[in-house]
């Protein structure tokens, strides 16, 4: 969720952090700080609000001189969004400056003990408590002091910290946040994500938890939380500074809306091989995918989504029992994790806390876990049995477009992969799905091509106050996905439901010019879901409906229609998705919302 970037080197560090801190925007925050060693003292500014007014207050960093520094942009857990609730915190003597990603759990039962000792405290975050802490122990010694603070403290956090007495280092710890660092030009970097660094330098080093970096201005150790030497090896990123800008593109969401076609393809091509699906980072022979008695897909948001897809696809094609399950929700549950259970857990960021949550839980009772992940090197990808990566590139709106399209490819190569392997589909029907998943990158650009007529209808709903989705089958979990692109950047209320529960409540919630999304691509519902359009339609509802090419009876029951291309009855999702996206960006527009950075939302949710 937050931000963190730090600098050690021979440049100037304000305007490095706040170059940084721009590139970590989307991560979502409401506030932003950085501190910065002039040679003398440690000078701090801060702000609530947009990272523009902390530019404006530093000049882009030039009052502010020093080449060692550490800055944050803020998502408020432990106090409002405030000047003095914003990062960095220090110490009473501002000699310790720290910023933090995290939450750290028994902080009040910390601060009791400080206030005893006469420490005082001036801000309502837990983050403070590490400043005061850090002081507390602090002898000379940053390493030992920084260890013993570890050990004390309960939760989830990414550290970034100078001490004025130590004006040529940069210290990192991790424990369950992210956090990345690198070696640049007469320096060292660090940030919780790639985009702040991709400007510096493209080879990182991702921390695990519990360590420890000591960073000068030509030099890196790292340690363990007994404060002994490790050696860690670098990884290369390959994602270009052009992927994390917006190319021209008015907003980075529309931008990575463009680019489906592209991810789709680099997503399955290389999983490809001539009539066969062959997925070498699955790491499962093919008597252990014959053994595999029941799946469990467990994530969050858009990727819970994909999931639900997943489900229908992988029970329709391999006819394996499919759970889907969020990961905030699966730990509690007390899961049954039965011998020959497989569990897939889904994250575009691989770093979101429930969901890794989900995967340590699944180890400890026995099972084998496959993550599908977008970032290379991430939390989920590196404590997985295996992980297979979704190629979407850097994708920088809040609101997931591309990465979740790459998702539903990643599960549909799955089920391929299982359903030839348990002998569900024979060689003429995976040569026919092959076919059908290769023309799926140009089936979406042609629906995006098709954008005009999505814009003129959002216009109209402009002023919408509810909006509803319905389907059955594969089209409920599309609706699900496109509810929620609509009310996250729009904040106009929606709901997805099961059309089959519209007379269980949900049709009384129908008035006089409602607007209801119907999602046919499943053509045995397709008289199904007519009578649900007939139902509301009876009731005062405008119905937009997205379905098949060929489906001219839908005409007749539908307001209005925006046709997807034929395809596969399984892949559907994959285009039936893409006017749904367009959709909700149009209206989020119209309405001047900010359509990257939505309110109160983060693009990598790293606490629970």
């Amino acid at each position: 969720m937050c931000g963190i970037v730090g600098y050690v080197g021979e440049k100037q560090a304000a305007p490095i952090l706040l170059d940084g801190l721009s590139k970590l925007e989307y991560r979502g925050y409401d506030s932003a700080g950085i501190a910065v060693f002039d040679g003398e003292k440690i000078n701090m500014t801060k702000a609530k609000g947009r990272l523009k007014v902390l530019e404006e207050m530093t000049h882009n960093g030039a009052t502010m001189p020093g080449v060692l520094g550490i800055g944050h942009t803020r998502w408020a857990t432990h106090g409002e969004p405030s000047d003095v609730n914003a990062h960095p915190h220090m110490n009473k003597e501002g000699t310790i400056a720290v910023v933090h990603n995290g939450i750290i759990e028994n902080y009040l039962k910390l601060k009791k003990k400080l206030i005893k000792k006469g420490y005082e405290f001036i801000s309502d975050t837990d983050t403070e408590v590490i400043a005061h802490l850090l002081d507390y122990y602090y002898d000379g010694n940053p390493l030992r002091a920084i260890t013993k603070v570890m050990h004390r403290m309960e939760g989830s956090y990414a550290l970034g910290i100078i001490f004025r007495d130590h004006p040529e280092e940069l210290y990192a710890v991790r424990k369950d946040s992210p956090l990345i660092v690198g070696s640049t030009d007469g320096g060292c970097i660090i940030a919780s994500d790639v985009p702040a660094v991709l400007k510096y330098t493209r080879d990182v080093y991702f921390i695990e938890n519990e360590e420890i970096v000591r960073m000068k201005s030509d030099s890196m150790e790292f340690f363990n939380v007994d404060e002994e030497p490790i050696e860690k090896e670098s990884t290369h990123i390959e994602w270009d500074v052009d992927a994390a800008e917006k190319g021209g593109y008015e907003h980075f969401m529309l931008k990575e809306m463009y680019e489906q076609p592209k991810a789709i393809e680099d997503t399955f091509s290389p999983r490809i091989k001539g009539n066969d699906i062959v997925i070498e980072e699955l790491g499962m022979s093919d008597d252990e995918i014959r053994a595999v008695k029941k799946i469990m897909i467990v994530a969050c948001g858009s990727a819970y989504h994909a999931g639900v897809t997943g489900k229908y696809v992988l029970e329709g094609m391999a006819r394996i029992p499919v759970e889907v399950d969020l990961a905030s929700e699966f730990r509690y549950r007390d899961p049954i994790l039965d011998e020959g259970t497989l569990v897939i857990v889904i994250s575009q960021s691989g770093e979101t806390a429930d969901s890794l949550a989900a995967l340590r839980e699944s180890h400890a009772r026995g099972a084998k876990v496959l993550g599908i992940v977008n970032v290379v090197g991430s939390s989920i990808a590196r404590e997985a049995d295996n992980v297979m990566y979704t190629w979407a590139g850097p994708e920088i709106a809040v609101a997931t477009t591309k990465a979740y399209s790459c998702q539903l490819i990643a599960l549909y190569l799955l089920s391929l992969k299982f359903s030839k392997v348990r002998g569900k589909i024979t060689d003429s029907e995976m040569e026919q799905y092959i076919e059908d998943l290769k023309r799926i990158p140009d089936q979406v650009e042609l629906l995006l091509n098709n954008k005009n007529k999505i814009q003129k209808f959002a216009n109209r709903y402009l002023a919408a106050r509810d909006v509803f989705f319905i389907g059955r089958g594969i089209d409920y979990a599309i609706s699900l996905e496109g509810s929620l692109k609509l009310k996250e950047i729009s904040y106009i209320h929606s709901e997805a439901y099961a059309a089959g529960e519209l007379k269980h409540g949900t049709i009384s919630l129908i008035e006089e010019g409602t607007l209801v999304t119907a999602v046919l691509t499943q053509e045995d519902l397709y008289k199904k879901m007519i009578s649900n359009i007939v139902e509301v339609r009876t009731r005062g509802a405008f119905v937009l409906a997205v379905t098949n090419e060929g489906n001219d009876e839908i005409k007749r029951a539908a307001d209005y229609v925006i046709f997807i291309p034929e395809t596969n009855r399984f892949f559907t999702n994959s285009l039936a998705i893409i006017p749904l996206q367009l959709f909700g960006y149009y209206i989020a527009v119209g309405r001047g919302c900010d359509v990257d950075k939505p309110r109160n939302l983060a693009k990598s949710v790293t606490v629970e």
